[in-house]
């Protein structure tokens, strides 16, 4: 691992830094992975399947594609209204980025250089917060609880064909979810705020098993590290799950479900996702 990127969200979203930051493994910040200004209030990040790309859902209405330098490469433009959130390839090789105004999910070509289609019907969902691809193609979509206070706390689960299999996977009262990964094993990762935005909510790392919903297990980081706003989640080598809040990046074990500790540390981070770039 030579980098941790983490997109920090800005302004009325958090008051966080409004770019994409880089970490050395150490946890020091390095700065901005990038100066460009059409990079602004992040959110979604992910790695090209090839492994040689950044791309990054802007708050500007546009995707962004990035070269290990930093260096924008691809640029979809930007498209009035697309609100994107987090993002994700699907096993077809599109990248796929929620539109959190219109309730649904678009998938964009690679190249970023067409219109793309959407996955799902508008309003599928009241408010989309991460989503996942499992072995079989089956799309799993977490629904949360928008900035206005409206929405659901559950996981709704699409076919390979975007046909609806299930509404309401989960019913967890404890669950506000604000991310979601599908695990090495197949079982789903919820990061949950809950309750949603209270200053008293519980910051938790929820797994479930996919086909039942049944809640597995729960992580919780040290009390001490005061995790708050739990957002992105990672999976990266040795088994280790990444996770991205208010002023932290922390780091379990993903099999014995150990806390390994505090990886990076910046106030008002504000951290949406976080990727590991080798």
């Amino acid at each position: 691992m030579r980098r941790i990127l983490v997109t920090s969200a800005s302004g009325a979203n958090g008051d966080g830094y409004g770019t994409l930051l880089s970490f050395s493994p150490g946890g020091e910040l390095a700065g901005p992975f990038s100066d460009d200004l059409r990079i602004a209030d992040p959110r979604g990040l992910s790695l090209s399947p090839r492994g040689d790309l950044v791309y990054v859902t802007s708050g500007d209405d546009r995707v962004l594609a990035l070269d290990k330098n930093g260096t924008v490469a691809l640029d979809s433009g930007r498209r009035e209204g697309l609100d994107g959130g987090g993002g994700t390839f699907a096993p077809d090789g599109r990248y796929c980025v929620t539109l959190r105004r219109r309730g649904t999910i678009l998938a964009l070509p690679p190249g970023l250089d067409a219109e793309g289609e959407l996955l799902l019907p508008d309003g599928v969902v009241p408010f989309p917060r991460g989503f996942g691809f499992g072995d079989g193609g089956e799309l799993y979509l977490s629904s949360g609880i928008g900035p206005s206070g409206e929405g659901d706390n559950t996981i709704t689960v699409f076919d390979h064909r975007g046909t609806l299999r299930s509404p309401r996977l989960v019913n967890d009262p404890e669950l506000s979810p604000l991310d979601l990964a599908v695990a090495p094993g197949g079982n789903l990762v919820v990061s949950s705020e809950w309750p949603f935005g209270s200053p008293g909510a519980t910051a938790t790392i929820r797994e479930y098993n996919p086909f039942t919903g049944r809640l597995v297990r729960v992580l919780k980081p040290h009390p001490t590290v005061r995790f708050t706003r739990p957002r992105g989640l990672r999976f990266g080598p040795g088994g280790h799950l990444y996770c991205v809040g208010q002023d932290h990046v922390i780091a379990f074990n993903f099999p014995t479900g150990k806390f390994l500790g505090v990886i990076a540390e910046l106030p008002r981070l504000n951290g949406q996702a976080v990727l590991l770039l080798r």
